[in-house]
């Protein structure tokens, strides 16, 4: 059987997005796992940091699926609150609880017969767990407000960023469910330990964007693409898509060399670099310095402005990948994403569910 380089296109598979590349051997393994699992109706689990293409995975099982011509929906389990999240998966009937007029078909009965892919399983509340396995094991589904089950035919997939053991241990993931969710594994690796899909993805989304920009001529210098191969990515192919993009919107669309990448952390590193002051021994004393003078500087709001600049920093350095910012950080995707919303105008989670219809188009990550 033929290996496929990179994803079939639009046209073969249902509009699957063709940024997965598989010229790597490792990933060239693990197109062979996914192309053995995805004729079968059994539940998957895609594990890997964010920005590693779990979801593209999840279209490209459902598009070589006996599914493929049923629906494909995606509920963000970490986008909405307890209550808003049980409303996306089971829908309600008119009058179930404030403000409910009318009733709402849940993703799990828009999907049946088809595919729900549930994007970050782990952040669902535990309340929501319990309901969806009832669910999942009985095959129907129960409206909020409502008696009567609804029978739904659904295949799952799901994705994880790998906090299950800690989220099991603590009580806080049904370990039944887990297992009902993980018939299969399939873990994507982050883009460093698949060096050889770096630069055949760098050419790929400089053809995307060239494309989108009227550039007819841009490429990488050998240089270039050595200094690509050797930057560690940790936002993966999100972060690695990011800087080509920005890198042509600031170039004229010609060759393409290493002084014109434009690396997030090189901007970091001249910032430091610029500084008056020797660089301290440990990034916790150079913090320590730095809002001493913050101090004695005497800046309005220096609480805010501290708090707004270590987050801004660290989403730059995590590849402005909500999931891995909030993994440094050490606090829940949610306030990231109530975050990005305030200071950066996003809309609401709410307003983004409606507009995720599937009357409207599916976005694509």
């Amino acid at each position: 059987m033929q290996v496929l380089s990179r994803w079939p296109g639009a046209a073969e598979t249902n509009a699957v997005p063709e940024d997965w590349i598989f010229e790597d051997p490792r990933s060239r393994a693990l197109l062979a796992e996914i192309e053995q699992v995805a004729p079968s109706d059994a539940s998957v689990l895609i594990s890997g940091e964010a920005g590693t293409g779990k979801e593209l995975v999840a279209r490209y099982i459902h598009s070589h699926s006996l599914r493929r011509h049923a629906p494909f929906l995606t509920v963000s389990c970490g986008a909405f609150s307890g209550a808003q999240v049980e409303v996306e998966l089971f829908g309600h009937e008119s009058g179930a609880f404030a403000g409910a007029f009318g009733s709402q078909i849940g993703r799990l009965e828009q999907a049946n017969g088809g595919t729900l892919f549930l994007d970050e399983i782990d952040d669902l509340p535990p309340l929501v767990q319990t309901r969806l396995l009832r669910a999942l094991k009985g095959r129907e589904v129960i409206r909020l407000g409502g008696q009567q089950g609804i029978a739904v035919d659904v295949r799952i997939l799901a994705s994880t960023t790998g906090r299950f053991a800690e989220r099991m241990t603590t009580g806080q993931f049904r370990t039944d469910l887990y297992y009902h969710l993980n018939v299969v594994n399939l873990e994507m690796l982050p883009l460093s330990e698949r060096p050889g899909d770096i630069v055949p993805l760098a050419r790929y989304f400089i053809k995307e964007y060239s494309r989108q920009l009227n550039y007819s001529g841009a490429s990488l210098t050998p240089e270039a693409e050595r200094a690509i191969e050797a930057y560690p990515w940790h936002g993966n192919v999100r972060e690695l898509e990011n800087v080509v993009h920005r890198t042509l919107l600031m170039s004229d669309g010609g060759e393409i060399d290493t002084t014109d990448l434009r690396f997030p952390a090189r901007q970091t590193c001249l910032r430091v670099e610029r500084r008056a002051d020797a660089i301290p021994a440990s990034g916790q004393e150079a913090l320590r310095l730095a809002v001493r003078r913050l101090c004695e500087e005497k800046p309005d709001h220096l609480h805010q402005l501290i708090e707004d600049s270590i987050f801004d920093e660290v989403f730059e350095y995590c590849g402005q990948s909500q999931s891995e910012s909030a993994r440094v950080l050490g606090i829940s995707r949610n306030i990231v994403r109530a975050r990005l919303m305030r200071a950066r105008g996003i809309g609401t989670p709410r307003r983004r569910a409606a507009a995720d219809t599937p009357a409207m188009k599916e976005d694509s990550a």
